[in-house]
């Protein structure tokens, strides 16, 4: 049986996340209310963009709208949003945290936002088949100071995020020998990265205080996006050999008459 491996990159990610946390929590209780306002609403812009830029990557509206809905209702089965809610939870009672709803907040946001993305995929995949790290440490610094702001803003549930990091990202590094087709099909990649930009838009409406969405009830979607692409992709292959048998059926019947004649 193969051992788990976490890989160093998701290792490295996972301690930034929590430093940058650490060092947020501390500088948090030193800034004023009105400026974790100004903060927080700063991040959700940056995430809305993000997220818009992400969903322009997109090569088919009609997939990218078809897996958010089926993966929507797949994660309303499965009750992902009450599940990590509930995770939240225990992990407040357990550090003792405020009972302000901001620990639950904190804890979806940075989760959604540190897991989704081409750089999280593409970096554990490097990671788990070549053993290099340079793209997840990118990202690790990336994430690192965005869980600083979160955590100054919106308390202790960014820190436990890392663990959720942990977790999500040490899966894909040791299914990156399943996953590596995702990396040799642009079209499944742009998709995915499509349907992870609309997540970054639930999220930076939610932090913008426009629109409270449960955005990790749609986290199946992710999975769901490169399925839909390659059964259009075998639908469409089919539908062109379909029809090359019958344009050569064609010049073979018209061959036939003209022998005849």
């Amino acid at each position: 049986m193969t051992p788990y491996l976490v890989g160093k990159g998701t290792a490295l990610n996972t301690a930034t996340v929590v430093v940058g946390s650490v060092v947020g929590l501390a500088a948090g209780a030193a800034v004023p209310p009105e400026y974790k306002v100004v903060a927080t609403a700063g991040i959700g812009l940056a995430t809305l963009g993000l997220g818009v830029k992400m969903f322009l990557e997109t090569r088919s509206v009609l997939i990218v709208v078809a897996a958010i809905v089926l993966g929507g209702v797949l994660g309303l089965l499965l009750r992902l949003d009450e599940g990590l809610r509930a995770f939240a939870e225990f992990a407040k009672s357990t550090l003792g945290a405020a009972e302000d709803g901001r620990f639950e907040e904190g804890l979806i946001t940075a989760s959604v936002l540190f897991c989704v993305g081409p750089m999280t995929l593409l970096g554990c995949l490097q990671d788990g088949l070549e053993g290099k790290i340079e793209l997840l440490a990118i990202k690790s610094t990336l994430d690192g100071f965005a869980a600083l702001f979160l955590s100054a803003t919106l308390g202790a549930g960014v820190l436990v995020s890392a663990l959720v990091v942990l977790v999500f990202q040490g899966a894909l590094t040791n299914g990156a020998t399943r996953l590596k087709f995702l990396a040799r099909h642009n079209d499944r990649l742009a998709e995915t990265t499509a349907v992870g930009g609309l997540l970054l838009v639930a999220i930076g409406l939610g932090l913008l205080e426009v629109k409270s969405l449960a955005a990790a009830t749609y986290l199946p979607a992710l999975v769901v996006a490169p399925i839909l692409v390659g059964l259009q992709g075998g639908v469409i292959r089919r539908w062109r050999s379909k029809g090359r048998e019958g344009e050569q059926g064609s010049a073979a019947g018209g061959s036939d008459r003209a022998g005849f004649e």
